[in-house]
């Protein structure tokens, strides 16, 4: 599903403008990157937590010069479901 279908779903579910629902939708994000890009984890409670998860400082190889690299310690963005949310997903998808 993409952006704009969820956007497509929301507005015919809530009767609420494209328009503003688009809006509202890009505010989000907005705000979940600038939250964590300042290291602040978001907990959506009923759904899930966008976390900051830390890698630590890693030692490499660059196969094609066949030398070594140090990666430092670093974060990257992940989210974490809630036990609600994959409850629902193991009841309900099928294969």
């Amino acid at each position: 599903m993409t952006k704009a279908e969820v956007i497509t779903q929301i507005a015919d579910k809530t009767g609420i403008d494209k328009a503003d629902v688009q809006e509202t939708v890009e505010a989000f994000f907005n705000v979940v990157k600038d939250s964590m890009a300042d290291g602040h984890n978001i907990y959506v409670r009923g759904f899930g937590s966008f976390i900051n998860k830390k890698r630590a400082r890693k030692v490499a190889r660059n196969i094609s010069k066949n030398t070594a690299i140090v990666i430092d310690e670093h974060y990257v963005p992940a989210f974490k479901p809630s036990k609600v949310f994959v409850e629902k997903i193991k009841d309900t998808v099928h294969c």
